[in-house]
């Protein structure tokens, strides 16, 4: 058994599908059934109280439209969700979340947000379509139109029609609708939709049965109808019955006034005599004499106004009225905004500001129409406004006066009016403008009916009213029910609007193309608004689904959704694969996919007779040709894996929280193994006809012999196609449905296969179209979906290829539009890397002159043909050479000639193994890989990759877009990926590849090269297996490369990025997303660079700072960088020999009781940074905590660069250099005892060879201990020893030397640092494991450890806090002058400049995290949430507070201007957004928001609290070519440049 398919569909934060355009198209249901996935991120804010609404059934279960399946969304910070759900039909299923919405974050807590949906999405699954038991797929439908009044004497006629059209390669006909018909014989026009039509079918469903049993069986047809849901015939009997099935003014008051207009555009047409009115209308002028005496005689007397205004005196009266009983209604607004009291103001508004406030918010039925004065004030808003300008009415008050009130409330009113006056002299213009354009077409234009005397018989103008006649049946009713709404159409409407409900006035502006023959029915919003006609439609439905395989929805844009959906679930009840297509003309693409996915419409209906031009006609052939040539693969497949394996499955089957059911138990009749697709965006499938029953044919529109080349380019495209009967006979104009009475006749007709199978010879096309048929269904079977179109003057040729096979049909097509020329030559046509072979080319001649013309349409029986001619045409030019195929049209190529060709590929044909070979031994070639091979692998960018080739290699550069960011997979699948998501075949990579095998060679050679380097050896497998895989592909054409070359990396990039996840801890290798991309950072991060290693005599992989900019010699190693990052980097994805080995390297350079910030291989270690030894501290603890027996790295021995407790610099090849050892033990004791003296020190080779910005006194490094508090002080206003250490370098502003952010005093991470390390430290001591207990300051005073801490942890809520109340501040350490903003931890303690202690910057949130006891709770809280929503950006931290008056977000560091705060990116620390204290703030958030939950749920907010804010930060990586998160932002994550 084969693998079982599993299409995942990932949903977004909002619970929409990660899909563009959200349409979710899937393949037919299959056996065994294949399964969609939904994969939920566990910390989605939708899981919170959450749930996943389906309504797909389960296996054995009927489809129910309201019948959801609930799954549970339990929060799980550690995986991703994933729901699998078996597919068994085929139709519209519809799904949402539930769930309690995040509240903001509030200390207080207090808001709890009430629980929402989202919106309801959808997943269309296409039906299984067979014939003879033979799949047929959508696509490879070729479809024949016919009106069956048209088809003669069933069934002897009809069977000799089936003959022909079957013989003509057929698969599906197209049945207008088979109903009886009502008086007006328009197949549209339906009397008894549950009767078929008894001229036809006298023995009603037998015969149907019988037709479609033939069909099927006899001619391998299948049957599609139309179904009409919106209309009935003008005299359906059982509308008399049920008249409140259609529009009257008793169901629809609003249309009373359109009904009047329209009885008074009929009287007037029938008196136009006696107004001395002409009744034959010649000229314009005729019209225009008619329409303005219509206007100036019976407009005025129709009073339309009084639908648009208000009763200036009722509503007066009636407001008076309310304001004498004190019934009051303030609008929800109030009186622009204000409350009742004190509204001294509104006294003194003008009459005009009234009457705008009453219209805004007291016009009751101010969007719609009714009964005449159906508008009104509402009385108790106007008795409001009466109130606040009179007061309250004394009715005790005999003398109380009203007549001020209301003659006040008419001069509103009037007011009011003057707008609905408007509006209705607006409306009547549009009424008489689209009369006389109407009445135009019908009598005066060239290509209208001209309809001639105006009569009883022929009206003025259409009616919009059926008025049902008066007998015993409709007696029983009212009269106002009696006269209904004809149906129509409404140019550019609104599809979601009713043209004839409340809120369109179309019906009173003669803006509907009416239907006269047709009533429009009337569903209401739901079953219980007109149970009757929602019945009635349901079993004329079911009806016809019982016969047919399909069904085409007669305007479906005008068909209510809700009514749509309802019966074609009564439909799909009868054939759950019913195939669904569809006329939609909502004028939106937008709109279409609305219809098309609540629908699970399986395509819509496109016309190739709409195109007017040759390129109109190649752009036609270009949206439904299918994928480009070449195209990248459709499916994103992961391979196989166990079915049983609990990550893929988790919450899956059987595992989604709901009970056991069908689903559950059917998993052991479930293949062994899975194969994963990603949904990807799919377009819209097409029925493309080459001419409808609504259309002109070619001979009308275009030229006659445009008859075959407009077929051939039709049948050479993806989709499912469909001509009409007549359109091969070459019929000479369009068919009136209606009107006509005559029969098809068609030499096919009845023909053996074997003389249809003629391709040349007269009668029209017919034996063409067999051929293009049956090359269409061929390719739409075997799945040719990639084209290649190209358009040259008259000339269109169109390459349809199968995708794995590369076989294909190369056609040419000379098109004959109006002015075509004979003579017009179309360039040859290179076919690279490519065989062909000549069908056949051939020509269509037709007899066009206007006897001809006339005689066929004379005929008064028979619908024929144009008398035509297919001939053979010979002289195509093919040649071909081991290099590629020529081809060229003969010389005389005609328009209306077409040339067909076979194309394949040689050796392609295997191409189904080649995909298989390219695909497969990556897990065994990159099995064997370490992280650091993997480094090279995947990373290494410009400068890395020069340093570990000797400068003789690089990144690759892509011409017309620049080079890659690695030189590894990583730089070309950051590039790839998007290109494959958007089959971007025309990126500059896709060119370089079809330009060269340069990528190839490149990507392959880098990997052997390495490989033959000592000590890499392990990645020669990975080299022979791109080899083995680019030899592959190296013979084909060069326009596959691009396919073939992303298949390749792909595979690789994907084995290699599951290898470097397996070879992490299992929190990683099995978390989620964003989890496992953060921690292939340490994978950049970390390979071997000979200019950067930790030690001098050594090459060992080294912890780069940053890529690209802090990644080889002097650069790549800072202790600072490396040691905030090492708890993620390799502590948090079990990288513990790195930790170690970095630990250890930086231990060994100790000096001063100081790590070097910059490490420069030991060789040149710089001492300048206070904060580095902290960190690296922090680090150590953190290892000792976190890793399996950590507490041994205590006793791990350390060579010495430079001698203990000894401040000499000497050369790194000093005999003294290395020659001592100590363990990490001594190493942190002596960095707490040389703080505890204090350091004093100029830092080694001082000067500008050292640092060229450094000012010399910069350069004195200088730390102490106020043991009053315990607290670390140094630094100087010349020097900048934090992480914030940009140095001013611009001689122009006059900043050189004088750093941004000095941060000299006590910084507050810095002593959060430091107390936890003496709190850890004193902890060891207690357990044994660390020898000491204190130290000794400068004066000879043993100092305890603990109490060191002691002394930090009771003075620094004193120094440090700023209280919210300034009458606290007496308990405080602040100074009120240089306070701006209170509830926050100072960033310094005495620093050079006083006012930098009390700035706000998220260091704070460094030492909550490392110290927490530090930190009153209440407080700290208080100044997470305001850092929170002032500080925190979308991905960073601010690092100044935007209210200081130093802040500057935007950094650019090349900028040379005066400005002294930013020139030469001064402003560094100063307001742009760093990322890494992000990390910090989001673990002391949790940490204390943490302390203060007491229940599950709100500990679970906490942690939801935290993965919202990392949103950004995961669209960062993700959208990342370098698949990293940047150093900063400027304001509110705006792109650095610089960074």
């Amino acid at each position: 058994m084969g693998p079982q398919e599993i299409y995942v569909l990932p949903l977004t934060d909002e619970g929409a599908p990660d899909v563009r355009d959200g349409y979710i198209y899937l393949p037919p249901p299959s056996d065994p059934p294949y399964v969609v996935r939904f994969e939920i991120e566990g910390t989605s804010s939708i899981c919170r109280e959450g749930s996943l609404w389906v309504n797909i059934p389960a296996r054995g279960e009927k489809f129910q439209r309201n019948s959801f399946r609930e799954f549970k969304l339990h929060p799980d910070f550690n995986q991703t969700l994933k729901f699998d759900l078996e597919i068994f039909l085929a139709g519209a299923f519809a799904f949402y979340t539930t769930f309690t919405p995040l509240p903001p974050f509030s200390k207080s807590g207090s808001f709890t947000p009430e629980p929402t949906r989202t919106a309801t999405h959808y997943i269309d699954v296409s039906p299984s379509l067979r014939v003879n038991g033979a799949p047929l797929p959508l696509d490879s439908l070729s479809m024949l139109s016919v009106v069956s009044k048209f088809m003669g004497k069933y069934p002897t006629d009809w069977e000799e029609h089936l003959q022909g059209i079957a013989g003509r390669g057929y698969n599906m006909i197209h049945f207008t609708p088979l109903m009886e018909k009502g008086a007006s014989e328009s197949p549209y026009s339906l009397y008894d939709q549950l009767k078929f039509d008894p001229f036809c079918f006298p023995n009603d469903e037998s015969d149907i049965a019988s037709l479609i049993n033939d069909m099927e069986k006899g001619h391998g047809l299948l049957g599609l109808t139309d179904v009409v849901w919106n209309h009935t015939a003008f005299n359906s009997k059982w509308l008399q019955e049920h008249p409140e099935a259609g529009y009257s003014v008793d169901t629809a008051p609003w249309l009373i006034s359109a009904l009047e207009l329209d009885d008074a555009l009929l009287k007037f047409g029938l008196n136009l005599q006696s107004h001395g009115l002409p009744t034959i209308l010649k000229r314009i002028e005729d019209l225009s004499q008619v329409l303005k005496a219509f206007e100036q005689n019976v407009i005025p007397k129709l009073r339309l106004w009084e639908y648009y205004v208000v009763n200036v005196n009722a509503d007066a009266q009636s407001t008076v009225d309310a304001w004498s009983k004190g019934q009051i209604t303030l609008p929800k607004c109030g009186f622009k905004g204000s409350g009742l009291g004190g509204l001294e103001g509104v006294k003194d508004w003008s009459s005009e500001q009234m009457a705008e406030m009453l219209h805004d918010h007291g016009l009751l039925g101010r969007s719609e129409l009714g009964p005449r004065f159906y508008r009104k004030i509402n009385a108790e808003v106007g008795s409001a406004l009466l109130t606040i300008l009179y007061g309250r009415y004394d009715s005790t008050d005999r003398n109380a006066d009203k007549h001020a009130p209301t003659q006040k409330m008419k001069d509103v009113l009037e007011i009011i009016n003057v707008s609905l006056y408007q509006e209705c002299n607006a409306d009547v213009s549009v009424i008489l403008q689209n009369i006389f354009n109407r009445v135009k077409y019908l009598r005066l234009d060239e290509d209208g009916p001209n309809l001639g005397e105006i009569n009883s018989t022929n009206p003025f103008i259409e009616s919009y009213f059926t008025r049902l006649p008066w007998n015993e049946t409709t007696q029983k009713h009212r009269d106002t029910s009696l006269a209904l709404v004809n149906n129509g159409w409404v140019w550019a409407a609104d599809a979601m609007i009713d043209h004839a409900g409340p809120k369109s006035k179309a019906y009173l502006r003669r803006e509907v193309i009416c239907w006269g023959d047709c009533v429009k029915l009337r569903y209401g919003d739901s079953r219980d608004e007109n149970p009757f006609l929602w019945d009635f439609m349901a079993k004329y439905t079911r009806l016809k689904a019982k016969f047919f395989a399909g069904f085409r929805i007669d305007n479906c844009h005008s068909t209510p959704l809700a009514v749509a959906e309802y019966l074609l679930d009564q439909a799909r009840e009868v054939r759950p694969n019913l195939v669904v297509f569809a006329e939609l003309f909502t004028g939106s693409e937008s709109m279409d996919y609305v219809f098309v996915k609540r629908l699970g419409i399986s395509a819509l209906i496109r016309e190739a007779m709409q195109a007017w031009s040759t390129g109109e006609m190649s752009r036609l052939v270009h949206m439904h040709g299918g994928r480009p040539i070449g195209s990248f693969e459709v499916n994103e497949v992961s391979g196989t894996e166990s079915v049983h394996d609990p990550v893929q499955t988790a919450n899956g089957l059987g595992h989604s929280g709901h009970k056991e059911s069908k689903d559950d138990k059917a998993r052991e009749q479930e293949p062994k193994w899975q194969r994963t697709h990603r949904i990807r965006q799919s377009p819209v499938h097409a029925l493309f006809m080459d001419c409808t029953h609504d259309n002109q044919p070619p001979a009308q529109k275009r030229e006659a012999r445009d008859t075959l080349p407009n077929s051939a380019l039709v049948n050479m495209c993806a989709c499912a196609t469909g001509s009409v009967m007549g359109y091969d006979e070459i019929y000479p104009r369009y068919v009136d449905i209606v009107q006509d009475k005559r029969l098809y006749f068609s030499l096919y007709s009845g023909q053996t296969e074997k003389q249809t199978a003629l391709r040349t010879g007269p009668g029209g096309i017919g034996g063409m179209k067999k051929l293009l048929n049956q090359i269409h269904t061929m390719m739409g079977i075997d799945g040719h979906d990639e084209t290649h179109i190209h358009h040259e003057g008259e000339y269109i040729t169109v390459h349809r290829v199968h995708p794995a096979s590369r076989k294909g049909i190369y056609c040419i097509a000379h098109t004959a539009y109006p002015g075509c020329d004979n003579g017009n030559k179309l360039s040859p046509a290179h076919l690279i890397g490519t065989k062909a072979k000549l069908i056949g080319s051939w020509k269509l001649e037709v007899e066009v002159d206007e006897a001809t013309k006339n005689s066929v349409l004379a005929d008064k029986y028979l619908l024929r043909g144009l008398p035509s001619a297919v001939s053979e045409l010979s002289g195509v030019r093919l040649d071909s050479n081991d290099y590629e195929s020529i081809i060229a049209p003969p010389e005389h190529f005609p328009p209306g000639s077409i040339a067909l060709f076979e194309t394949w590929i040689p050796g392609a044909e295997h191409s189904e193994g080649l995909n298989k070979f390219i695909t497969s031994g990556a897990s065994k070639a990159f099995g064997d890989l370490n992280l650091l091979d993997l480094n090279f692998v995947l990373y290494r960018c410009e400068s890395e990759e020069k340093d570990s080739s000797g400068g003789s290699d690089g990144v690759y550069n892509i011409p017309k877009y620049g080079p890659l960011v690695y030189a590894g997979l990583q730089g070309w699948w950051s590039i790839l990926k998007t290109v494959i998501r958007e089959n971007d075949l025309g990126h500059p990579i896709c060119d370089n590849l079809r330009d060269g095998q340069w990528a190839l060679d490149y990507v392959a050679g880098r990997l052997e090269r390495i490989s033959k380097r000592e000590g890499h050896a392990s990645l020669h497998k990975a080299a022979v297996w791109f080899v083995k895989r680019f030899d592959a592909i190296r013979k084909l054409p060069s326009f596959l490369l691009p396919r073939y070359f992303a298949l390749i990396i792909q595979t690789a990039y994907q084995a290699c990025r599951k290898r470097a996840l397996e070879l992490m801890s299992d929190n990683i290798n099995l978390g989620q997303g964003f989890l496992q991309s953060l921690a292939l950072v340490s994978v950049q991060q970390t390979g071997f660079v000979k200019s950067g290693s930790l030690y001098p005599f050594e090459t060992v992989p080294s912890l780069a700072a940053g890529l690209p900019h802090f990644s080889t010699s002097w650069a790549r190693c800072w202790g600072r960088d490396i040691f905030i990052s090492l708890r993620g980097l390799y502590l948090g994805t079990g990288r513990f020999d790195q930790a170690k080995a970095h630990i250890v390297a930086f231990a060994s350079v100790l000096k001063h009781g100081m790590i070097p910030n910059l490490l420069s291989d030991g060789r040149l270690p710089r001492y300048n940074s206070r904060d580095s030894i902290w960190f690296f501290l922090q680090s150590i603890q953190d290892f000792v905590r976190i890793v399996p027996n950590g507490k041994a790295l205590l006793k791990e021995k350390v060579k010495r660069r430079f001698l203990p407790y000894d401040d000499t610099y000497f050369e790194f090849d000093d005999p003294r250099a290395y020659s001592c050892t100590s363990t990490i033990e001594e190493i942190i004791h002596e960095a707490l005892q040389r703080h505890a003296t204090g350091l004093s020190f100029r830092e080694a080779n001082a000067g500008p060879g050292l640092d060229m910005q450094m000012k010399p006194e910069g350069f004195q490094i200088d730390v102490k201990v106020d043991w009053s508090t315990g607290l670390i002080f140094g630094g100087n206003q010349s020097n900048c020893g934090t992480w914030m250490d940009k140095m001013g370098e611009s001689e122009k502003a006059g900043n050189k030397g004088v750093p941004g952010t000095p941060r000299d005093g006590a910084a507050i991470e810095l002593i959060g640092l430091l107390y936890s390390a003496l709190v850890w430290v004193a902890q060891l001591h207690e357990e044994g494991l660390y020898e000491h207990n204190s130290v000794v300051t400068a004066g000879g005073q043993t100092i305890p450890i603990q109490d060191w801490a002691s002394r930090i942890k009771d003075n620094f809520e004193r120094i440090f806090y700023i209280p919210l109340k300034p009458e606290e501040d007496g308990n405080f350490e602040v100074k009120r002058s240089l306070i701006n903003r209170r509830g926050i931890y100072k960033d310094l303690y005495k620093s050079g400049k006083e006012y930098e202690d009390y700035q706000l910057r998220p260091n704070f949130a460094i030492a909550m995290t490392v110290a927490p006891q530090l930190f009153d709770p209440d407080r700290a809280l208080k100044s997470l949430e305001l850092a929170d929503t002032v500080l925190r950006g979308p991905t960073g931290m601010a690092t100044l507070d935007p209210s200081d008056l130093n802040y500057r977000p935007y950094y650019n560091n090349s900028e040379d201007s005066t400005d002294f705060a930013t020139a030469k990116g001064r402003n560094y620390h100063s307001g742009p957004e760093w990322l890494w204290p992000t990390g910090f703030f989001l673990r002391a958030l949790l940490h204390f928001d943490l302390k203060r939950r007491d229940t599950k749920a709100g500990r679970v907010e906490a942690f939801q609290q935290i993965t919202r804010r990392l949103k950004g930060s995961k669209k960062a990586i993700e959208n990342s070519p370098w698949a990293g998160l940047t150093e900063l932002t400027n304001k509110n994550g705006e792109l650095c440049a610089d960074s």
